[in-house]
């Protein structure tokens, strides 16, 4: 298997060790659990419960993953049954043999503020219920991605396997593979979560043929064409797919202005269960729903301006981050020293001295993450600002802009600030 920036692995050698909440991974703190949460879905009552978990099998926090997920650490080796079971207790398990593959995001800001042109979330329900119904697909990866976009672009980025993008009138576009302006099949809005699994049907059919095991579409069909000629469908006509950062920190306004909401972010994706809780306990004054994003977020849907705007200021006192000109908008970091004996750095403490020395953002900036090692864990989708701890400290690269073929430059706060402007610059 290569780096993540090299060349795809093909016809994998082994099974796929991508934890779950049953599989667990041991780490130097305990053992690792992944929880999956299709479009990082929870309702108050289940981020409670896991608050409980976390203090009770854990060690008592919670990290967000890059994927909308929720991991649990400092687990004692033997804790996936019980943990298991409770987790099914609090609805978060629908499927003991789909739990690994259930990998969904979906666009948070879906039917909150005007714009987009489908509701993902219904979406994200349909599919997650058509892939636990089955069998075939426990055979994916724990890797294999679903992306459901509302139309504004802000998840079509994230390198999905199966992208499903909504348009406007009922329409939809699926992708396969790459997201390109050419690559799309025209598919109605209401049947786009059973062309999604039918897609990744024939991804493994796909690979099965070729006697491969394979965990990502890129490694049997780099380009997809392969994957949609066995689907059939009409092209959707050519062009180009939006794209829109991150949701900003802070109150979220619909099209006429009006509170609908509050969107935070979690420094590093850890948080304690005290803070869980608080979130909990916010979430229940709205819909009573958390939708957690991709980039170690959260949005609290259903609240007014001026609730929200009173929760602002109460989770930021909580250590959360409300403030839309925060520097740690988009930042993000792995785990590093102590917790992985692979890291060459804390880089946690060297991200949030770095971050401290940077001033308030006007505009928007690209999404940075610091690595402690080549594997980069963690890291985002699409565009962002590569922290590497090497044996000589710190370089910083950018990928996928006009400016990734850039040689690496030493760390230091301004050389991050001008690696995140870049997104001025930044191809499309």
């Amino acid at each position: 298997m290569t780096s993540p920036f090299g060349a795809p692995a093909v016809g994998r050698g082994r099974d796929d060790a991508c934890p779950g909440a049953l599989r667990l991974h041991s780490a130097d703190d305990g053992a690792l659990a992944r929880v999956r949460l299709p479009g990082g879905l929870l309702t108050a009552a289940q981020a409670e419960a896991l608050a409980r978990l976390s203090v009770e099998l854990g060690d008592g926090h919670l990290d967000l993953t890059s994927r909308g997920n929720v991991q649990l650490r400092g687990l004692s080796p033997d804790a996936g049954g019980e943990l298991g079971a409770r987790l099914g207790a609090a609805g978060l398990l629908p499927s003991i043999r789909h739990e690994r593959v259930r990998n969904v995001v979906a666009s948070p800001l879906a039917r909150l503020d005007g714009r987009g042109h489908a509701d993902v979330q219904a979406w994200t329900h349909e599919v997650d219920a058509l892939l636990c119904a089955s069998d075939a697909l426990t055979d994916l990866s724990g890797r294999f991605l679903f992306v459901l976009d509302d139309g504004r672009g802000d998840v079509a980025a994230l390198g999905g396997d199966v992208t499903l993008i909504a348009r406007p009138g009922g329409a939809a576009v699926l992708h396969v593979g790459p997201v390109a302006p050419d690559s799309g099949i025209a598919v109605p809005a209401e049947d786009g979560p059973r062309w999604v699994l039918r897609a990744a049907e024939e991804f493994l059919r796909l690979a099965r043929g070729a006697g491969q095991r394979a965990w990502r579409v890129r490694e049997v069909d780099p380009d997809g064409s392969r994957i949609r000629a066995r689907l059939g469908g009409p092209q959707a006509p050519a062009e180009a797919v939006a794209d829109c950062p991150p949701p900003a920190f802070g109150v979220v306004r619909d099209a006429c202005g009006e509170g609908v909401g509050l969107s935070l972010g979690v420094r590093f994706g850890r948080s304690s269960a005290r803070q869980w809780r608080l979130l909990a306990t916010v979430a229940a004054r709205g819909s009573g729903e958390l939708r957690l994003t991709p980039w170690r977020g959260v949005v609290l849907p259903g609240l007014t301006a001026a609730d929200a705007l009173a929760a602002s200021h109460e989770l930021s006192e909580a250590g959360f981050i409300t403030d839309p000109a925060s520097p740690w908008q988009g930042a993000s970091a792995c785990t590093g020293l102590p917790g992985c004996a692979k890291s060459l750095a804390d880089v946690r403490r060297d991200a949030a001295d770095a971050l401290a020395a940077q001033p308030p953002y006007d505009t928007p900036r690209l999404p940075v993450h610091w690595s402690g090692c080549e594997r980069r864990c963690g890291h985002p989708g699409g565009r962002w600002v590569d922290v590497l701890a090497t044996a000589d400290g710190y370089q910083v690269t950018v990928h996928g802009t006009d400016r990734a073929d850039l040689p690496g430059t030493q760390q230091t706060s301004a050389a991050i600030a001008a690696a995140r402007s870049t997104l001025q610059t930044r191809t499309t």
